[in-house]
C-alpha cells in the first residue's frame, strides 16, 4: 500500500475540481431510425419474407417485423403445427400461409428473403437451399452447427450472390455503436484485456421449457427434425429443449457466447476467429440429461488482446462486457454504457522510495518536481471525463438489426454481420466447446480451416 496516497499534485487536482465526478448523468441515446427509409417505401420496393422456424425467437422476429416499414411476412414454416397458429398471431394475420416443409416456401416466387430461426443443426441445409433458390437470408445465430458447415454456407452465399445477415442483434444496437465510437476514438488507449459474461438463473434461462400438452408424433414432423442428426426415437424434450443436446445445438456457446463475441468483434473492429481458446466449467445444477455444461468459462487469445467469457446458468448476473485500456475503462452492463478515464497524469513514486534513506528520497522528489512542474491553481484541465449512456425505454436492437438486413436486400450493400463475420463469430463458440469436451487448448488453424489440439 502506498505510504502517501494523496500527493500534493493530487490535492491540487481535487481542490480545483479537476477530477471527474464519480456520478455522471446518463445520456439517453437517440435511435438512428435505421428502420426508417430515407423516403417512403414504394410498394414495388416492399421486401416479402417468410420465416422458417417460428418458435420462441422466430415469433419474436415476426413481432419485431411489424415495426419495420417496407417489409411484409407472406409465409411461415415450422415442424410443430401449433407454432403455425402462434406465428399467425405474431404477425396479426390469420391468413398468412403456414406449412411444415420449408421447400414449399422456397418454391414461392413472391418470397424475396427468408428468416431462418430453426435448430442450429438445420441451418446449413436450409441456408444453402435458400440461397440456391435466389432468396436472401437472415440466419439466427450461431450461423453454423460445425466449422465445416460455416465455410460451406459462406461459399454458397458468395456463389449465389445473396445478401446475408446473421442474428446477433447487438451489432446493430445504438448502445454498441456508441461503444465503438468511444473505442475508435482512442480514449481507452491500448486495450489488452476484455472480460464479458452473460449469466442467468432460472429454468427458462437454462432452456427447461415446458412441453406443450399437444406435442405428439402427429403434431410434430419428427423425421424432418432429426434430418442431418443421428436417428433417435420421438422425444419432445429433445425437440423443445434442443439447445441442451450436441446433436442439435451448441449449448451456452451457441446461445450466449456468440452474442458476446459478435458485440466485441464489432466494437474492436475484429473480423477473424480467436487464435486459441481454453475452457473450463461443468454441469452443477441442471442434471436433467443434457450434454452441455451449465457453467463455462473460456479464455481466448487474439493477436492484440485477450478475452475472457463466462456463462453461468446458476446466478442472475445479467449481461456484461468490460474493455480495460491503458487510458480508460468501458463497461457495458445490460442496457447501460459507462466510460471511466484512468488517471494517467504523472506522479512521483511514493512506495518503493520509502525503502531509501531520507536524503536519497528527498533528492529524488526534488528532481522529479523540477522535471514535472505543477500546474497553476485553477488551470488544471483533465483530458477526459466520465460518460454514461443508455437506450430509451422500449428500444429494440432486434428491430434495428432486421432493418439493416432489409435495407441491404434493397440496396445490395452488405451488412456488418454478414456471412463472413457471422461465421468467424460462430467459430469462437466451436473453439470453446472443442476445448471443454476435449479437455485441451483448442487452436484455430487458418490454413486447414480446422480446430486442432495444441
Amino acid at each position: 500500500m502506498a505510504k502517501n496516497p494523496l500527493s500534493r499534485r493530487r490535492f491540487i487536482q481535487l481542490g480545483t475540481g479537476a477530477v471527474a465526478a464519480t456520478t455522471v448523468a446518463k445520456n439517453i441515446l437517440q435511435p438512428h431510425q435505421l428502420y426508417a427509409a430515407p423516403r417512403r417505401v414504394a410498394p414495388s420496393d416492399t421486401v416479402r419474407f417468410a420465416s422458417i422456424g417460428t418458435g420462441i425467437r422466430g415469433c419474436e422476429h415476426l413481432q419485431a417485423s411489424l415495426d419495420v416499414p417496407g417489409i411484409q411476412c407472406v409465409g411461415v414454416c415450422d415442424l410443430y403445427d401449433s407454432r403455425h397458429t402462434a406465428a399467425q398471431e405474431a404477425v396479426k394475420n390469420p391468413k398468412v400461409e403456414a406449412v411444415r416443409d420449408y421447400r414449399r416456401i422456397l418454391d414461392r416466387k413472391d418470397v424475396d428473403s427468408v428468416l431462418i430461426a430453426t435448430m442450429d443443426h438445420q441451418h446449413r441445409h436450409i441456408f444453402e437451399d435458400a440461397v440456391a433458390a435466389g432468396k436472401d437470408v437472415y440466419c439466427e445465430k450461431p450461423m453454423s452447427h460445425t466449422v465445416e458447415d460455416g465455410f460451406s454456407m459462406v461459399e454458397a452465399a458468395h456463389k449465389n450472390k445473396r445478401m446475408v445477415a446473421v442474428g446477433s442483434q447487438r451489432v446493430s444496437s445504438i448502445l454498441y455503436a456508441k461503444a465503438k465510437e468511444i473505442y475508435d476514438s482512442g480514449k481507452l488507449g491500448e486495450v489488452t484485456s476484455i472480460n464479458a459474461y452473460w449469466d442467468r438463473n432460472s429454468p427458462s434461462g437454462a432452456w427447461v421449457y415446458p412441453i406443450p400438452p399437444d406435442a405428439s408424433p402427429q403434431t410434430i414432423d419428427w423425421d424432418a427434425f432429426i434430418d442431418g442428426a443421428p436417428k433417435h426415437a420421438f422425444d419432445p424434450v429433445r425437440f423443445f429443449r434442443w439447445r441442451c443436446f450436441t446433436d442439435y445445438g451448441e449449448g451456452l456457446g451457441g446461445d450466449l457466447f456468440v452474442h458476446l463475441i459478435s458485440g466485441i468483434h464489432f466494437i474492436t473492429g475484429t473480423n477473424e476467429p480467436a487464435q486459441r481458446a481454453q475452457s473450463s466449467g461443468g454441469l452443477f445444477y441442471f442434471k436433467d440429461g443434457r450434454e452441455f455444461p451449465d457453467l463455462i468459462e473460456t479464455l481466448y487469445d487474439y493477436p492484440n488482446f485477450r478475452m475472457t467469457l463466462r456463462c453461468n446458468l446458476n446466478n442472475a448476473g445479467g449481461e456484461f462486457i468490460g474493455f480495460y485500456g491503458k487510458k480508460g475503462t468501458m463497461i457495458i452492463k445490460d442496457s447501460t454504457l459507462t466510460f471511466t478515464p484512468q488517471n494517467t497524469q504523472p506522479e512521483p513514486e511514493d512506495y518503493s522510495i520509502f525503502g531509501w534513506p531520507k536524503a536519497l528520497r528527498d533528492q529524488y522528489l526534488e528532481k522529479w518536481h523540477e522535471e514535472h512542474p505543477e500546474p497553476k491553481a485553477l488551470h488544471w484541465k483533465t483530458e477526459d471525463e466520465g460518460e454514461t449512456y443508455t437506450v430509451p425505454h422500449g428500444y429494440s436492437d432486434t428491430v434495428d438489426h432486421q432493418a439493416n438486413f432489409y435495407n441491404a436486400v434493397r440496396t445490395r450493400k452488405p451488412v456488418v454481420e454478414n456471412e463472413v463475420f457471422g461465421n468467424y463469430a460462430a467459430i469462437g463458440c466451436h473453439l470453446a466447446n472443442y476445448s471443454y469436451f476435449n479437455k485441451c487448448v483448442a487452436v484455430w488453424d487458418p490454413s486447414s480451416k480446422k480446430i486442432v489440439k495444441a
